[in-house]
């Protein structure tokens, strides 16, 4: 008991049970029926499938009530324990109400509060995620990434439903639809005594929003049966106050129609398959071409492969975007795409000569294939129409199957064309989708120089998007970019650097970094007499720094004495890093503070504080403060 309320979880959910939770949630067969909220009850049973490896690791790790804890009290250690269950719990009990709900079946509040579910269990889950204390848990990287990218994907879909003000997620949080609570007019006093004044603000004290709060209870759905089940105390205001603290100004909600369910973005030309559903054309064919024979959101075999146009969907996402005054997605629709001032360009000729080009590209000639990938990548690289019309050729798949060729031409085309394709942000996701990652490594272990560099180039441009940082980090590409960025052509060694820097910026690719040798890459990059890459050593040690293994590392190297030189001697940026380096390795840590003092910092550091770029004076300032109260810190 904690204040009157019991933890779900702490002793009585085992991990084996809250397992097979996520069996029965991942069982539910939401995929058949016309539900009103289908597709969100499929995208919630996805992303829970997620997790059953971190729960099954966490299994492994032994009893949960007596794993060490930095708590003394186990009831307060396991709380993080209490709310996966908790979410968990609801999710399921969500899922069993909306798999069956039809518009017909209540009223558009009914909907409404439903809808708001899903964005009270999306919000719990990501929270909960986000509190797991991996260091007491024997938890694998790739276990850990697959958890980072289901609080990714929960957050996208939170962003998606439009911002919540706090007064519609109190009440969200407290509908009984998920029976989280099983509440007496004390507790609610005792909850309503700590919510902020924003909440309500037609509640000027706690009995008032009581006896809302009350009304709320007592507005109870027949279709869900109570539970036992109740929150620690205090639950619903850390929500409020997380919430209130990510709130943002409302947001236009995009119809959930007129999403592809692949992309989850706005569909320029949608199309209709064997089951009914309703896909970005680009991305399904991209999904056909790959191998799939069935539907990706009902998992049903498609009785037949034809894409029909769906004219009726296209028209309403044409009015909608007119009527809100949205720029309408460009993309190629009927042998035209829409240019930037609104009206339309014929490319319909393009369109042919491109299709004729991307069928060579499968010919049994291997010339005929290589003048064929090399027109490709020489188009991709002109224009994004071209851009464009290559990608719903049906190109990105054959070209990532000419990755493996053995041919070195052909190897170099295709990886540079891929790389072109990629500039388009649409691309990207086909590109992934194609599994272009194994192969584009591979170039990069064993290509010609010209293929490697833009290996790198193409690896930098996909990691834009957050999600593709992890699968890129765990695909192995990170050591053959450090080789490159040691071994490399000069340009080759500042794609290298480039795309290290941005997948180094996901706090699971630090470590691997560190361990495929990059400090020591860098520290030569640093002290080389050319100075053509100091910037951008100093920029990677930078993002490294924070990260407790990368901070061993850069002082084992020895890499301090270099920084306090280029403190002196640097250019302003390199001075302005060179300061957050050495401030990120001397908070709490007393030795390198003593180090850098020894060093005589302290004359370039105040320097820079009067000279240096506002960073730079910030750091600084930074810096001597900590380096002032040194003598009382060797004395504790």
């Amino acid at each position: 008991m904690v204040g009157g309320f019991t933890l779900a979880g702490a002793g009585e959910r085992t991990a084996d049970s809250v397992i097979e939770v996520v069996r029965e949630i991942t069982g539910m067969n939401c995929g058949n029926g016309c539900g009103v909220f289908k597709k969100e009850c499929m995208d919630l049973v996805r992303r829970i499938a997620l997790l059953k490896h971190l729960l099954e690791e966490i299994r492994d790790s032994g009893p949960l009530d007596v794993l060490p804890s930095e708590s003394s009290s186990s009831t307060t250690s396991l709380l993080w324990w209490n709310d996966l269950v908790v979410a968990l719990q609801a999710s399921k009990r969500l899922l069993a109400v909306a798999c069956c709900y039809s518009s017909g079946d209540s009223s558009d509040e009914a909907a409404e509060k439903i809808s708001f579910q899903f964005q009270c269990v999306m919000w719990k889950l990501e929270k909960a995620l986000g509190n797991i204390p991996y260091d007491r848990f024997d938890i694998s990287e790739e276990v850990q990434e697959q958890v980072v990218l289901a609080r990714s994907q929960l957050k996208r879909a939170m962003e998606r439903y439009g911002s919540m003000n706090s007064r519609n997620f109190f009440h969200a949080l407290s509908q009984p639809l998920e029976n989280e609570v099983s509440i007496t007019n004390h507790e609610v006093k005792a909850k309503a005594n700590h919510v902020p004044d924003t909440i309500d603000s037609e509640c000027h004290d706690a009995d008032q929003m009581m006896n809302k709060l009350e009304r709320r209870f007592s507005s109870v759905s027949s279709e869900v049966c109570p539970s036992d089940d109740v929150v620690a105390e205090g639950q619903e205001n850390s929500a409020i106050k997380s919430m209130a603290e990510i709130k943002k100004p409302d947001v236009l909600i995009i119809p959930a129609d007129f999403l592809c369910p692949i992309s989850l973005e706005l569909m320029r030309d949608p199309v209709i398959v064997a089951t009914g559903q309703t896909y970005e054309r680009s991305y399904i064919q991209r999904w056909i071409d790959c191998g799939n024979v069935t539907c990706p959101k009902t998992q049903q075999k498609l009785e037949h492969l034809t894409l029909t146009p769906n004219y009726v969907l296209r028209s309403l996402i044409s009015q909608w975007c007119t009527m809100h005054n949205i720029e309408q997605p460009i993309g190629l629709a009927n042998g035209k795409i829409k240019k930037s001032d609104g009206s339309f360009r014929d490319v319909s000729g393009d369109v042919v000569a491109i299709e004729a080009l991307v069928r060579k590209l499968s010919s049994r000639s291997v010339e005929e294939r290589r003048a064929a990938v090399a027109e490709i990548r020489s188009l991709s690289k002109r224009s994004t129409d071209n851009r464009i019309i290559i990608a719903d050729a049906g190109a990105i798949p054959v070209l990532v199957n000419l990755l493996t060729t053995d041919d070195v031409m052909t190897q170099e085309h295709a990886v540079t064309a891929i790389l072109n394709l990629s500039i388009y942000e649409n691309n990207k996701g086909l590109i992934m989708l194609a599994g272009a990652i194994p192969s584009i490594v591979q170039i990069l272990r064993a290509g010609s120089m010209e293929a490697r560099e833009n290996a790198a180039a193409t690896l930098f441009s996909l990691s834009l998007l957050d999600e593709n940082k992890i699968i890129i980090g765990a695909s192995g590409a990170i050591p053959a970019l450090v080789d490159l960025l040691q071994n490399g052509s000069t340009r080759g060694r500042k794609d290298a650097a480039t795309a290290l820097f941005n997948l180094c910026i996901y706090m699971g690719n630090k470590g691997r970094a560190v361990r495929a040798g990059i400090i020591s890459a860098l520290l030569k990059m640093l002290t080389d007499s050319r100075n053509c890459m100091v910037d951008e050593a100093l920029t990677i040690l930078s993002v490294l720094a924070s990260n407790p293994e990368a901070k061993i590392a850069i002082v084992k190297a020895s890499t301090i004495p270099v920084l306090i030189v280029l403190l002196r001697t640097g250019l302003p940026r390199n001075k302005e890093n060179a300061a957050a380096i050495l401030l990120s390795l001397c908070k709490r840590d007393t030795e390198n503070l003593a180090c850098i003092s020894r060093l005589g910092a302290v004359i370039p550091l105040t320097e820079l504080t009067k000279s240096g770029t506002e960073r730079a004076k910030q750091k600084a300032t930074s810096l001597l403060e900590h380096l002032r109260k040194l003598p009382q810190l060797q004395q504790v």
